[in-house]
């Protein structure tokens, strides 16, 4: 008997910790590693991060959705995209010489180079978008300078930081909430923490 005891005084803590750990990953959090390097310099190919899945989505905020239901062109072997949202439901988006405008308000994008800024985003706004997605046509992007486009109900516009090197919105259209995993974040002592967690504070110019 008291053998049975002490079996048990050690298998219920790491049982009781485990059901808590399953519980953490389904409801609140999972540790995701970025494949790619479409959120260069602020996220970088095998660096870890951590998705929260109840955290509210904002201009600004960095998100993983499930790529496979959104990209028609997605890579073999590639599951999941994290991409910055610019635009949420009802926000009319346009480029102007490499400002992006949302709702006639000029963005801040210090947290990119100024060739991201400008010849990595290219000349965009995707008439087609304003009906919903679209695919990838024949290696190139279906952005018009200078027209807006509305984010419809229930959708995100988002863009990699690294614009030259990202399949993002620009080129598969609006990415659907329900695929939405969470948003990403970074320990707070991680080099470029601020350019992931805190963006979306300080989401326009001022």
């Amino acid at each position: 008997m008291e053998r049975i005891k002490s079996i048990f005084s050690w298998i219920i803590p790491i049982a009781v910790g485990l059901l808590l750990a399953l519980l953490i990953q389904a409801f609140l959090l999972v540790p995701v590693t970025v494949n790619g390097d479409s959120m260069l310099n602020n996220l970088k190919n095998g660096e870890r991060i951590w998705v929260f899945k109840t955290e509210k989505v904002h201009r600004g905020s960095v998100i993983v959705f499930d790529a496979k239901k959104e990209d028609p062109g997605i890579q073999a072997g590639e599951k999941d995209y994290v991409k910055r949202v610019i635009g949420v439901p009802g926000d009319k988006i346009e480029a102007k010489n490499g400002d992006i405008y949302v709702n006639g308000k000029e963005i801040s994008q210090k947290y990119i180079s100024s060739y991201n800024r400008t010849t990595g985003t290219g000349n965009w706004t995707l008439k087609i978008l304003s009906s919903g997605n679209s695919p990838f046509v024949s290696g190139k992007s279906h952005w018009i300078d200078g027209k807006a486009i509305t984010v419809p109900a229930g959708n995100y516009f988002v863009l990699g930081d690294n614009r030259s090197k990202s399949e993002d919105s620009r080129y598969f259209g609006f990415v659907k909430k329900i695929h939405v995993l969470g948003v990403a974040k970074v320990f707070p002592w991680a080099s470029r923490h601020q350019e992931i967690n805190d963006v979306w504070k300080n989401f326009f110019v001022k």
